[in-house]
């Protein structure tokens, strides 16, 4: 098994080799290291995933693609103005990426204020009646729609997979979470962070995604070579470290919802997107690409994250109105 320090002069977010626990040669190892690192920083990077290589290609591809359409041709698939239904297509400043805001008009006055310059295409399962798919009409980008669907099926297997480990590493069994993650109310997203001046992000004009942590249980994130993810140091609060981009590396974050459920003995960070130091040109950051895939579930505290001496910090809730009122904030 690797495990070792992203990137020089960082070592925030470890790199774990996932392969010993998908052939069953180091299961325990693994999970104990993937364990170790979503306490401590709630990030991981994985590599040997077993999310095939040129599935992951292929999507990116499909992503640029579609993001190279007319705006006007995009539109056609719009997200709804409501932002409970996260679906379909949203221009660069429509969303607003915010850490625990829910006053409309606060919000709105951030999104004009510092709008997050990125566009949007969101994905879930075919038969989800609340929130239904929003696809391009027929025949304006052919195999778009089987393209994502079939991205976002791959990516459920290894979310089972994760989630096993996961199980593992808290002394569970390794089926543990599989009842409450059945039914895929996953989302898979398409990310473009289009280019724009340098300065607009130093002077906190623009931002690609504020700083905020996710809402689910975990974040599995496909980035492209540009980088410029960071998260917040949990030593040092207000102090953000890069995530350089590692090849063909899976990264992998726990959020609001996996922390309530492990009793906060799992870490859901406050991450942000920026511009990578030195990547723009003529005063210019380059355009980038990502693909997160999340989900999320009902919590309860898990077995083993309690005691007489540590007793339950949270009463069970139902994940639904507590997601969609924090979808709708976005919006």
């Amino acid at each position: 098994m690797s495990s070792e320090s992203l990137g020089s002069g960082t070592g925030l977010v470890p790199i774990i080799d996932f392969e010993p626990f998908l052939t069953g040669s180091n299961k325990q190892a693994v999970a104990d290291e993937i364990l170790k690192s979503l306490k401590a920083v709630g990030f991981v990077q994985l590599i040997n995933h077993g999310v095939p290589q040129e599935k992951v290609d292929e999507m990116f591809r499909w992503s640029k693609s579609f993001f190279s359409l007319p705006l006007e041709t995009k539109q056609l698939a719009p997200h709804p103005p409501s932002g409970t239904h996260h679906r379909g297509y949203s221009a660069p400043g429509r969303e607003k990426v915010l850490q625990h805001v829910y006053d409309k008009e606060k919000v709105e006055a951030m999104r004009l204020n510092v709008p997050d310059v990125k566009e949007s295409f969101e994905v879930g399962r075919e038969d989800d009646k609340i929130m239904p798919n929003i696809w391009l009409p027929d025949g304006v980008l052919p195999g778009f729609k089987q393209a994502c669907l079939d991205f976002y099926w791959t990516c459920d297997i290894t979310k089972f997979r994760i989630l096993g480990a996961l199980a593992l590493g808290l002394g569970l069994d390794e089926n543990y979470f599989e009842s409450s993650h059945k039914v895929g109310d996953n989302q898979l997203r398409l990310l473009h962070y289009p280019s724009l001046p340098e300065q607009s992000l130093k002077n906190g004009e623009a931002a690609r995604i504020g700083q905020h942590s996710d809402f689910g249980s975990i974040t599995m994130l496909f980035q492209d070579a540009v980088g410029g993810l960071e998260v917040e140091d949990p030593n040092n609060p207000g102090e953000f470290k890069a995530v350089p981009s590692v090849e063909n590396a899976l990264v992998v974050n726990a959020g609001d919802f996996l922390m309530r459920w492990s009793n906060d003995l799992i870490r859901s960070t406050i991450h942000r997107v920026q511009a990578p130091p030195g990547s723009s040109k003529d005063g210019a950051t380059p355009e980038r690409y990502s693909i997160p895939y999340d989900f999320d579930t009902v919590v309860e505290c898990l077995p083993g994250t309690y005691s007489d001496v540590r007793p339950k910090r949270y009463e069970p809730i139902s994940a639904s109105e507590y997601i969609l009122q924090r979808l709708a904030a976005t919006y």
